[in-house]
């Protein structure tokens, strides 16, 4: 198989992942694929040569490899690793739907976009990027647990035991390397349960900065609210409104001396008034008395 076509396929999505994506990615093809392509497969090459009962019995030996290895470790290995893997060619897909619908709509409405940033996780990019992680998440615990049920907790004995027909009785049958194959086995389900911790890692921090997002725009949504009903109007007029033109502005500041200077400055000035008005009046009553 050719994962590295398979890999540059699914780094398309690194652009459109968190840093929990991108760790997540890294351990598939670092720890996964290059240990399964590299090592696994030679140590797993034999397994069927070097597989040896204690009967000559024809058919026993087949039997009985049957019986110890229901299915292969490396075909369970790689069908995992595509059922994990094919998830985010969802993400990938819709992203590129999205370009396609948003390069149709700047044709139609004369340079407009439909969408500011295509690869963005908002709508519907959003939902399909959740489920592709719960697809990831659940595709590994469900082949870890038929790994694990197949072979008793992943272990991998020296000495088996198999007393299936055509075996004309119970015999010994032993594998190659099962230390090394355990070693192995070990490691990828390690591997696989940390790619697990990391989905469930982005799942929670999608899921929270979105709850955050849509608490902040609630609550900037309230305040607006808040100062649109509840805004501030006079409560009297102005008191310039209710000042007398003629009225003169005392400065509050000043002194009770300054005061009584004013006032005996302003004494002067209606005493000169009423003498005019005497004056003017008595030139009146002279003009009418010479008539």
């Amino acid at each position: 198989m050719n994962w590295s076509a398979l890999e540059s396929l699914i780094s398309g999505v690194n652009k459109y992942s968190t840093v929990f994506g991108r760790v997540w990615l890294s351990m598939v093809f670092v720890f996964r694929v290059m240990v399964f392509v590299v090592a696994a497969q030679r140590v797993w090459g034999d397994e069927n040569k070097d597989f040896v009962c204690n009967t000559a019995q024809p058919g026993c030996n087949n039997v009985c490899y049957d019986y110890v290895f229901p299915i292969s470790h490396i075909r369970l290995w790689a069908l995992q690793l595509i059922f994990v893997t094919c998830p985010s060619l969802m993400v990938v897909g819709h992203v590129k739907y999205r370009e396609k619908k948003d390069m149709q709509y700047t044709t139609s409405h004369k340079g407009a976009h439909l969408y500011a940033h295509p690869g963005k996780k908002r709508g519907g990019l959003w939902w399909t990027y959740l489920v592709s992680l719960i697809f990831k998440a659940g595709f590994d615990a469900g082949f870890l647990y038929i790994l694990h049920h197949v072979y008793a907790g992943y272990d991998m004995p020296r000495l088996s035991k198999c007393s299936l027909p055509p075996c004309p009785n119970t015999v010994d049958c032993y594998i190659s390397r099962p230390t090394e194959k355990k070693i192995f086995t070990i490691f990828m389900v390690v591997s696989s349960a940390l790619c697990i911790l990391m989905c469930i890692c982005e799942m929670v921090y999608l899921i929270c900065k979105r709850v955050q997002k849509l608490i902040k725009k609630k609550t900037d949504a309230d305040r607006k609210l808040f100062a649109e009903s509840h805004e501030m109007s006079p409560l009297a007029k102005p008191r310039s409104e209710f000042r007398s033109k003629t009225s003169v502005r005392m400065d509050p500041t000043a002194s009770i001396q300054n005061l009584s200077n004013t006032k005996t400055e302003e004494k002067p000035s209606m005493k000169e008034t009423e003498r005019e008005m005497r004056r003017m009046h008595k030139l009146v009553e002279q003009h009418f008395s010479s008539e």
